[in-house]
């Protein structure tokens, strides 16, 4: 019978079942599904047009590599609420103003994790706050150097690397209609 759910293990950030669902084949099937709160991800522009990335440790990835900020949704926080407390917690900003790019599944086939993406701009410097298991570096990168690393195949953080496409296709949206509002110019 389709329906049922066995938890296989529940830790801090995941928890773990087989379920047992029926397809729109009509195929009845046990699969494993991670659950996961979900997370946000921040292309946090500065007045110079340089985005905040950070050299980070991840072990499960086995070693450093390149991301935006970005956390888990803690307590079933809002999505911009956690996007402003990784911000000023990793990058030592606040942002005045806010958009909201859109939302993927990081892994659909086995995770339930969404993860929202915003574009954040108008920075004020804050205290920063890093978590005791985050070990990472702070750099202000130009948005042209990196979406380059982006579509150049150079950053392995999905999530990154989405977010910066989709604050780039933002940011030259926003330039095209503005070159439009300014006929002549």
């Amino acid at each position: 019978m389709a329906g049922k759910v066995r938890n296989v293990y529940t830790g801090k950030v995941l928890k773990l079942n087989v379920e047992r669902v029926k397809l729109p084949n009509g195929a009845v099937v046990e699969l494993e599904v991670a659950h996961h709160p979900g997370g946000a991800v921040v292309v946090a522009l500065d007045a110079d047009g340089c985005v905040c990335l950070l050299r980070q440790y991840r072990h499960a990835a086995g070693g450093w590599i390149t991301e935006l900020p970005a956390g888990k949704i803690d307590n079933r926080e809002p999505p911009l609420e956690c996007a402003k407390r990784e911000l000023a917690e990793e990058a030592g900003v606040t942002a005045r103003y806010w958009k909201r790019l859109g939302q993927f599944f990081s892994s659909p086939g086995v995770f339930t994790e969404v993860i929202h993406v915003f574009l954040a701009r108008g920075l004020t410097p804050c205290g920063s706050a890093p978590e005791a298991h985050e070990v990472f570096e702070a750099s202000w990168v130009p948005m042209a150097e990196a979406a380059a690393l982006a579509a150049g195949g150079r950053l392995q953080d999905a999530k990154t690397t989405i977010g910066l496409f989709w604050a780039q296709a933002r940011l030259q949206a926003e330039g095209r209609a503005a070159a439009v509002a300014r006929p002549g110019t």
